[in-house]
């Protein structure tokens, strides 16, 4: 799973990086970003402007927003077959910008701490997919889900399941207007050569950071 990640770049560093229209001012650099959290997305591969939505999918069907507490991931391999994913991987797909991920490994009876970035340190971003819901007040709610798939070598070290990940320059096709078919190829794990070494971490420093 993806349950904490960062986001470690200054607007203008993003805006250059992803070719982005536009960066609002209130996003600042995050060291953990957290379910729950409000999280920089791209939803239009055309306009390239940058959202903020809640990380944690809840369906425009549901009748509590309690649910997107579970449904922070979603599998590749079952997008079409769940119906909280099927329609949002059709029609509404976005990227998320991030520094890296972390994953946590039992390592001395307690839980150590890792971090995993791309091998040139740039920014990344993770397949994701969003919703809007209303309740009868007309309260609206835009949220999304970070999509995990089988680990590459590195990553399979820590955890049996890592984020899809595309680097700057292929994380466009995510947002074409394309059949799902087309699309679930995109949904691999990142190369394992293209990665850096993850950085072991402490976990007295990470406090806020649990699994």
């Amino acid at each position: 799973m993806c349950g904490r990640f960062a986001i470690m770049y200054d607007p203008e560093e993003l805006k250059d990086t992803l070719g982005l229209a536009d960066v609002p001012a209130e996003l600042q650099p995050n060291p953990n970003v957290s379910p729950g959290d409000g999280v920089a997305v791209v939803t239009d591969g055309l306009k390239r402007s940058l959202d903020f939505f809640k990380w944690g999918l809840v369906p425009s069907w549901a009748k509590d927003i309690s649910i997107g507490n579970k449904m922070i991931n979603a599998r590749a391999e079952t997008l079409i077959e769940k119906p909280s994913f099927r329609s949002a991987f059709a029609r509404r797909r976005c990227l998320i910008p991030a520094s890296g991920f972390y994953e946590w490994r039992a390592e001395g009876g307690r839980k150590q701490p890792y971090f995993f970035q791309l091998a040139d340190y740039k920014v990344l971003t993770f397949a994701g997919l969003w919703e809007h819901w209303e309740d009868n007040q007309g309260n609206e709610l835009f949220s999304c889900t970070i999509i995990t798939t089988a680990p590459n070598e590195m990553v399979a070290e820590y955890h049996d399941r890592m984020p899809v990940i595309f680097d700057a320059e292929t994380c466009w096709a995510w947002l074409e207007d394309k059949p799902v078919k087309e699309l679930q190829p995109l949904l691999q794990s990142y190369p394992a050569e293209k990665m850096a070494v993850p950085i072991q971490l402490n976990p007295l420093d990470l406090r806020r950071i649990d699994r």
